[in-house]
């Protein structure tokens, strides 16, 4: 249609904002993607020729506290706290709002136990025991990024959803968009192969071969949870399900009831998926359309994609720890509209386990 939007998020951002007396940030060169990776693995060629060597993620001693930290100790520099809305924090960094929450609620739901532990360099371990006795361990570094999560099973096997080596982020004292030391995405494939719209979809095989596919370039190095959330540029690396057959009443959070038969299809490719690889970690983000405040439209969104989370695994069992949640309101809009558009109200999927976790790891 005329008023599509372009077809990368990282194409819809506004332009960095440019620091007093700053020179303007390095804009590398747009490059055409090499040729499309054939697999997971070798998307992550470049970061990683050989297995990684991942300890234990309960191998550190940690010193045990009451309770977790509700809000940063520390915000990085250039960013600002803005509004608490609901348990949710909304930062502004350079000229985009972001949002964020301290922990993931859907996780402790029913957990048998849950306690948090300060480690060294001011890192946090949050540690969710299930009735069966499988723990969800996440570790947190000291801007409350997830850098590490784990699923101990009971026998004690160590299943690692997210890794990425923290020691990295000892030095960082300012929010950096890990995507602009990369030119903008170009890719010579259909658009239909880059962005599956879940109402054109016939066959509910569908939803699994897509979700199958490796990214779509090749991946530098493996991210912490929050700089693939933060970053349009570095999600971009993998392809997206519009779940726009969800209708969203307009500033409504809620599936009606009617509405919740219509992930089944996407909910068995995620079932098919992890029962071949219990590692995996989708992206459940939220979108609004343009109508209404933007702080107030990051918050729905957020609640939305939470909402939608929450539906896969209350009704077709995909463990919450393998989804993370994030809104980004009206910023990546589908339809290029200031009105009401229910294409915008929307719900989006993603594969990110290349981008979060060394495929080749050992422990």
């Amino acid at each position: 249609p005329e008023n599509a939007a372009r077809l990368f998020d990282s194409a819809k951002e506004k332009p960095v904002r440019r620091k007093p007396g700053g020179a303007e940030p390095d804009q590398p060169a747009r490059a055409r993607a090499e040729r499309l990776p054939e697999s997971d693995a070798a998307a992550q060629a470049r970061a990683s020729r050989d297995p990684v060597q991942i300890g234990s993620v309960i191998s550190e001693e940690g010193r045990r506290i009451e309770r977790p930290r509700r809000e940063r100790p520390e915000v990085p520099q250039g960013a600002e706290l803005v509004r608490e809305v609901n348990n949710r924090f909304i930062f502004r960094t350079d000229n985009t709002y972001f949002i964020e929450r301290p922990r993931e609620e859907r996780f402790i739901i029913d957990a048998r136990e849950v306690y948090y532990e300060e480690l060294p360099r001011s890192r946090q371990r949050e540690v969710v025991v299930r009735p069966d006795g499988t723990r969800i361990v996440t570790i947190r570094n000291r801007w409350g990024d997830v850098v590490r999560r784990v699923k101990i099973l009971p026998d004690d096997r160590e299943i690692v959803l997210v890794y990425v080596e923290d020691d990295y982020y000892d030095e960082v004292l300012e929010w950096r968009d890990p995507g602009l030391d990369l030119p903008p995405l170009d890719l010579d494939i259909p658009v239909r192969d880059y962005i599956l719209d879940a109402e054109w979809v016939e066959d509910p095989e569908d939803y699994y071969a897509f979700l199958d596919q490796p990214p779509v370039e090749q991946v530098e190095r493996t991210y912490s949870l929050d700089e693939v959330r933060r970053s349009a540029r570095i999600r971009d690396k993998v392809r997206r399900i519009d779940l726009d057959i969800i209708n969203f009443e307009f500033g409504s959070a809620q599936i009606p009831e009617s509405e919740i038969g219509k992930l089944e299809g996407v909910a068995e490719a995620m079932q098919r998926l992890l029962k071949e690889n219990p590692g995996e970690t989708f992206l459940i983000e939220g979108h609004t359309d343009a109508v209404g405040a933007e702080v107030a439209n990051l918050a729905l969104s957020d609640q939305r994609a939470e909402a939608v989370a929450t539906a896969l695994t209350n009704v077709f069992d995909i463990a919450p720890e393998n989804m993370e949640t994030q809104g980004y309101g009206e910023q990546y809009l589908k339809v290029e509209t200031q009105e009401p558009e229910r294409e915008n109200r929307r719900v989006a999927i993603r594969r990110i386990t290349p981008l979060v976790a060394p495929v080749a790891s050992s422990e």
